[in-house]
């Protein structure tokens, strides 16, 4: 029994070693996927959350592993996969904003001067309009289900 418990507390804290937080934000599970070497663009998702009660907006986001990133949403229309670059993404409060591949917000890893590899991880800087910037920890994995960024 004791075992059971040690091990769920571990599991507990490892899901939790994910997070990061400014003032009333919460940045959950930065991850990236990993590439085909020679692809030059990559794709990062991360789960934000407002605890506040006023509004933040992503403005911007860097990392040494990109030469930039872009703030992309993905929409589906009539069968066509549409991206297209926002100048930032609102935070309301109390609203929580999930990052997946295949729908909605994403960050574009542009100009990669190496693949992301399956099990790295890499330094994501975010910029916030009222919170300021947070480095995050992220981490490279296989992409599920398909959804790979090769090309842009």
């Amino acid at each position: 029994m004791k075992i059971l418990v040690t091990l769920a507390l571990f599991a507990s804290l490892a899901a939790h070693a994910h997070d990061f937080s400014l003032k009333d934000l919460r940045i959950v599970h930065p991850v990236a996927n990993a590439t085909v070497p020679g692809a030059t663009t990559g794709g990062a998702y991360l789960t934000l959350e407002n605890k506040g009660r006023t509004a933040d907006r992503l403005v911007a986001a860097s990392t040494p592993r990109a030469k930039r990133v872009e703030l992309h949403t993905m929409s589906m229309d009539g069968g066509v996969m549409r991206m297209r670059e926002v100048d930032g993404i609102e935070i309301k409060p109390g609203e929580t904003i999930k990052m997946r591949p295949g729908s909605g917000f994403h960050l574009m890893l542009m100009e990669l001067p190496a693949p992301l590899k399956d099990g790295e991880t890499f330094p994501l800087t975010l910029t916030f309009e009222k919170s300021g910037k947070v480095e995050v920890k992220t981490w490279v994995q296989k992409a599920k289900g398909g959804h790979e960024h090769h090309k842009h």
